[in-house]
């Protein structure tokens, strides 16, 4: 008689913006060593494809500039072409712009560029690839968020255009949660972690700061939705 072969599951899927260094190349990285078919984002071509390499694997380069509406849906239509589903996405791609000191000062082109890259474009980007996100049985996005961003406790004049974009962005999850029931969406605040962003001198490293990221990809209840997080545990916003 015959033994029966056990099928292996198929892999999870996952895609990450701005995922060539920091925060979105380490929780690309974990990704990949969970098993997970990794698609790997970036503005800048080259970079891409060389942090893909570094990975290796069954991780793979999509070019995407999540400030540009065509270049969303051709990432959109790239992906489609490679793989029929989405288990999870991960909004990532974020800036600070220069001169980013006083709100009182601040320019509208500092303003704009700001919001569109943090705000609007994960709202963009979860609707190109909503068709994937849906074929998944337990589709998720996570979108990396601030404290900055927090309401709860006021502003301390930091960075006011980032801030206030990432205020924006917990909003958005919220209306994403509200219309996609089955979806867990979250927003998360990683911490001050040591990156081109956060400097040398932040308090936790970018492997701490990603494994946690990686628990609310991987590991955390798929009814846990709407929520803002940072280290695990949902915070005020």
């Amino acid at each position: 008689m015959t033994a029966k072969v056990k099928k292996s599951e198929p892999a999870k899927t996952a895609l990450i913006t701005g995922a060539n260094k920091g925060i979105g190349f380490t929780i690309a990285s974990q990704l990949a060593e969970k098993n997970y078919r990794v698609f790997l984002t970036a503005r800048k071509a080259r970079a891409g494809k060389e942090a893909a390499e570094r990975i290796g694997g069954e991780t793979s380069f999509i070019h995407l500039d999540v400030t540009d509406e065509a270049s969303i849906k051709a990432a959109a239509k790239a992906f489609g072409a490679q793989h029929g589903s989405l288990d999870v996405l991960v909004n990532n791609a974020g800036i600070i712009v220069d001169g980013d000191d006083k709100v009182l000062q601040l320019r509208a082109r500092q303003w704009e560029e700001t919001m569109r890259t943090n705000a609007l474009a994960p709202l963009l980007v979860a609707q190109a690839f909503l068709p994937y996100l849906k074929k998944s049985k337990r589709p998720r996005i996570v979108n990396i968020s601030s404290g900055g961003g927090q309401l709860d406790g006021g502003a301390d004049g930091w960075a006011p255009a980032y801030c206030i974009s990432k205020t924006a962005l917990n909003s958005v999850t919220t209306q994403l949660a509200s219309a996609l029931p089955k979806f867990a969406v979250n927003c998360v605040c990683p911490g001050w972690v040591r990156t081109d962003m956060g400097g040398s001198n932040a308090r936790e490293s970018v492997d701490d700061a990603a494994r946690d990221l990686v628990w609310l990809i991987d590991e955390a209840p798929q009814k846990l939705s709407g929520s803002f997080l940072r280290h695990r545990k949902p915070i005020p916003w």
